[in-house]
């Protein structure tokens, strides 16, 4: 019976394969559905940060005039778009709408003694204009707070007097200014609010402000702060799920900031409640807008071809020249970056992109799409089951069943981590397997163990390079297999916004290069138990630990290198970006510089000589890293592709020429070894 287990382990590898190769067919209509929402959003949205250039302008002889001047200029390098926040009377000072005073402040400007037990607010409008527009809003906003009111006036001008501290009554959120809304729309631009969770959570009063922008064309909204509008009070009034409706009804999206510390509470329940009406956001930090043009112009170029990011988002801020001896800012710097030929604008443009009001995806559903995604289960499970069957054979068959069962248990209890877990399985095992069957080809076609080892006749050089080349070409071809599982496991928008993400990158850099190095080390001749033994016993020596120490400094340094977290050297940046200008898609340069060339010099080594084949070991990453370019859900499918065969071609490239200088000092060592010896 236990032989009959064992051949039937064997003989399944054959139908697992089968099984691969069908679910690899059944992925396709479910890349083909992730094509066409990619395609489904071509429009791109500068939008720059309103309250920055009102900060700026405060700083300048004639404030409005300044900020007039920067407007025009903005709307003419392509800044189509506004963002304005929920004010607050320090905001309206800053914009010369209002003066504030605190109690102790007023006692000063009206020669008379402090009030004992009255600490009030007091407001003072610039103009008739800026009263009649902005009393109303503070009224309201602070009779919303319980806060009274009552009218004052000044040397002839009129204002308020609000019945709190001049420090609390700063930090109540206002409506926007009406005046500032009605110019920017005047001037043709787009209005981007930025909403804050204020407490408490007022359906009035968010009706009227998104009636108001609704009449602006306002198509998207972002938020300032930790959580979305209605996250604080949720729990007490459903307030998501109000706001939620408001949005829905006016046909209103948000947008989702990309690389922020934490995501903000309440933005996936939110996206959920608007059918993901979302796009995703690069915002341009007040530091990074005084980098060189060329570095925002390719930063912004690039957030839109290979993140599908469709709203870039501009700040600037006051600085202090002490070698001008003025304060200065970095507007004009930012519209160099956005013009002329080698600007952002035309780049994005040549890019495919059109500017105008960004839009959400379209996602791509077809109806038989659940039936395509359950093939590609099948054929994922298949290929862990073949990994297990390379280093567990009497498992294999267990294995695939226990996988079958367990993907439709979490498939009813926990869809995401059954996907999320299926697709790092298969990310995983793809280029594991692909491998093990290059070093199995090789044990083949290689020199044998042993006493046979002295009769074998090593292959022309040609002909192991014929040899390398075709293994190489196999090995990509099994490990970019997983990629159609990968892409139909999470074909989700949640992904695409990254609001959900890939599990487990570490562990996928990992787990191949560990399994491949277990193969070559104990799976090659003799039986792996008796090698685990003799390993077991063997002493450690004062080498073994430096190359461990080594192993584990060089592992580190390998994933601080992995992930959107990995940190580069700016000679390393420059190189990407004249990759980037040379070839428009960077291909990873670990794949074309190191593992790409190991692989083809490694197999046309060990072709020769059998221990060459630890090089492999190193070249898996090559591989991994192809599949790991996937899955980035965010990245468009078209230029992970790009990436990747750029990556395989310039490999060969380097390959070859490695190659073709070992081959040299092959010779030249073979010629000049035997001088040496004399």
């Amino acid at each position: 019976m236990q032989q009959k287990w064992q051949r039937w382990n064997m003989a399944s590898r054959k139908w697992l394969w089968i099984l691969v190769v069908l679910g690899v067919i059944s992925a396709l209509p479910v890349v083909y559905d992730r094509l066409q929402t990619e395609k489904s959003s071509k429009t791109v949205e500068f939008v720059f940060d309103y309250r920055d250039l009102v900060e700026v302008a405060s700083y300048r002889s004639n404030p409005q005039d300044y900020i007039s001047e920067q407007l025009d200029r903005l709307k003419e390098a392509g800044v189509q778009s506004m963002a304005i926040y929920e004010n607050t009377l320090e905001d309206f000072r800053k914009a010369r709408r209002l003066m504030i005073w605190g109690a102790a402040d007023i006692a000063n400007l009206t020669d008379t003694v402090i009030p004992e037990n009255e600490n009030f607010t007091y407001v003072l409008f610039t103009s008739a204009e800026n009263n009649s527009a902005l009393a109303p809003i503070i009224r309201e906003a602070f009779a919303g707070q319980n806060i009274a009111t009552e009218n004052w006036s000044f040397r002839g001008q009129q204002g308020l007097i609000i019945q709190t501290p001049m420090e609390d009554a700063t930090l109540k959120p206002l409506q926007p200014d009406p005046l500032t809304l009605e110019m920017l729309h005047d001037k043709g631009f787009n209005i981007v609010p930025r909403l804050l969770d204020s407490l408490p959570y007022n359906q009035e009063a968010v009706t009227k402000l998104l009636d108001l922008y609704a009449e602006l064309g306002v198509k998207r909204i972002l938020f300032e702060g930790e959580s979305v509008k209605g996250f604080n009070d949720n729990e007490d009034l459903n307030s998501i799920e109000a706001f939620a409706d408001l949005l829905n009804e006016r046909g209103i999206g948000i947008a989702a900031i990309e690389n922020i510390k934490a995501q903000q509470k309440g933005f996936s329940k939110l996206a959920y409640l608007l059918d993901y009406n979302v796009t995703r956001l690069y915002s341009l930090s007040e530091g990074d807008s005084n980098l060189s043009p060329e570095v925002i112009s390719d930063r912004f170029a690039l957030a839109t071809k290979d993140r599908n990011i469709r709203m870039l988002y501009l700040n600037t801020i006051p600085l202090r020249n002490t070698s001008k001896a003025q304060i200065t800012d970095s507007l004009d710097n930012l519209i160099t970056s956005l013009t002329g030929p080698e600007g952002a604008v035309a780049k994005i443009e040549d890019n495919g992109f059109t500017l105008g009001q960004a839009t959400a995806f379209d996602v791509a559903d077809s109806s038989f799409q659940r039936y395509f995604k359950l093939g590609a289960v099948v054929g994922a499970v298949s290929m862990v089951a073949l990994l297990v069957s390379y280093f567990i054979p009497w498992l294999t068959l267990a294995a695939w069943a226990l996988g079958l069962v367990g993907s439709a248990g979490l498939i009813v209890l926990k869809p995401t981590l059954f996907e999320q877990a299926l697709a790092l399985a298969v990310a995983i095992s793809a280029p594991t397997v692909a491998m093990v069957m290059a070093v199995r080809k090789i044990n083949e076609q290689g020199p044998p163990l042993g006493a046979a080892a002295r009769k074998y006749t090593a292959m022309s050089p040609r002909r192991r390079l014929a040899h390398s080349l075709v293994l190489y070409v196999k090995t990509a071809l099994i490990s970019l297999s997983a990629v159609p599982f990968v892409i139909a496991l999470l074909n989700n928008v949640t992904y695409a916004l990254v609001l959900n993400q890939f599990r487990g990158v570490s562990l996928l850099h990992l787990a191949p290069i560990a399994l491949t190095g277990i193969y070559v080390l104990l799976y090659r001749g003799e039986f792996a138990f008796n090698k685990t033994g003799k390993l077991l016993r063997t002493p450690v020596t004062l080498a073994m630990v430096a190359a461990a120490v080594v192993v584990a400094a060089v592992g580190w340094y390998y994933l601080k290198r992995t992930g959107n977290s990995g940190s580069v050297s700016a000679l390393e940046m420059s190189f990407r970006t004249f990759l980037e200008n040379t070839v428009h898609v960077r291909p990873r340069n670990k794949e074309f510089l190191l593992a790409h060339p190991l692989f083809i010099l490694g197999a046309f080594m060990a072709y020769k000589y059998r221990n060459a084949a630890f090089i492999l070991i190193i070249a898996v990453i090559g591989q991994l890293s192809m599949v790991d370019t996937f899955a980035h859900i965010h990245s468009p499918i078209v230029i992970s592709l790009i990436r990747g065969l750029l990556g395989l071609g310039l490999g060969l490239v380097i390959g070859l020429i490695a190659v073709g200088v070992w081959q040299i000092a092959e010779g030249c060592w073979k010629r000049w070894s035997p001088l040496l010896k004399k």
